[in-house]
């Protein structure tokens, strides 16, 4: 199997002789479903990034080796499944595929799904069905398996569109607009009294760009990312500045580093 050509057979190959216990790696043989987590999110935003850096420079090598990454932590959750009789790749593929399927009834059955909302719609209903298939003798909330690790600005959208799946939303963008305003104002009554409520207050007006986020038909965790990135961008052509003036950032009045500033957004205009 060594010297075979490289295949999903193959790796999951190497991956057991890593959690060998007699001659596998150390490491490897010690890992446990939870001990792995955070390599798992960790390979999943290196994905991210990779896509961003692919798109940016045209240059999908990076990608190509990231998700290689990502597929090894799907195989080595199989192989801890695998050891302990609860489940293996195969029957990760084959719940995946059943899944799919399923959930596309308009292309895999004769239903008829046109429009985007029609296929969100029928999705959120399957989706619905499978959390009350888990359990049959409770009502299972909407919102019942929203991952707890996901980043917070995607936790609240998903949080967000779930509740709008059944009803509970702002049908008019000017509502969702209204709504920040309200934040705004209650941030600023608590800005200078109570620094606990001040924190409850901002945490609402985020919730609330979200909000606006996702009925501009946004993805608030995309746009975070490249406002980071742009300002990241920028800050480094303001370093160059201060490098070049001969002068530290101390040296430097706020008036003149925003100078800086404007000068590196011109720039990117010309």
């Amino acid at each position: 199997m060594l010297n075979d050509k490289p295949s999903i057979e193959k790796l999951r190959w190497i991956m057991s002789e890593l959690r060998d216990p007699g001659t596998g790696c150390p490491w490897d043989i010690k890992q446990t479903f939870e001990s792995i987590i955070p390599h798992t999110i960790e390979e999943a935003y290196e994905v991210a990034d990779a896509v961003s850096e692919a798109v940016e420079k045209a240059d999908f090598s990076e990608l190509e080796k990231e998700l290689g990454d990502l597929l090894f932590q799907v195989i080595f959750y199989s192989q801890l499944g695998q050891e302990e009789k609860q489940f293996d790749f195969d029957s990760v593929v084959a719940a995946i595929c059943e899944k799919l399927i399923r959930r596309h009834p308009h292309v895999f059955a004769n239903e008829s799904l046109v429009t985007d909302a029609e296929i969100k719609a029928n999705w959120e209903n399957e989706k619905a069905k499978e959390r009350q298939s888990k359990n049959q003798d409770e009502n299972i909330s909407i919102l019942a398996d929203i991952p707890k690790n996901l980043p917070a600005l995607s936790q609240a959208a998903k949080i967000q569109k779930r509740c709008s799946h059944v009803g509970f939303d702002w049908h008019d963008i000017n509502d969702v607009f209204a709504k920040i305003e309200e934040e705004v104002i209650e941030v600023k009554d608590e800005l200078h009294r109570d620094p606990q409520a001040l924190a409850e207050e901002l945490g609402d007006l985020m919730f609330a760009v979200v909000n606006l986020c996702r009925h501009a038909k946004q993805d608030p965790e995309s746009l975070l990312r490249k406002a980071n990135q742009k300002f990241t961008k920028r800050f480094y052509g303001v370093e160059q500045q201060v490098e070049s003036s001969g002068q530290s950032f101390e040296q430097h009045n706020l008036e003149a580093l925003e100078q800086y500033w404007q000068n590196v957004k011109l720039l990117e205009n010309k």
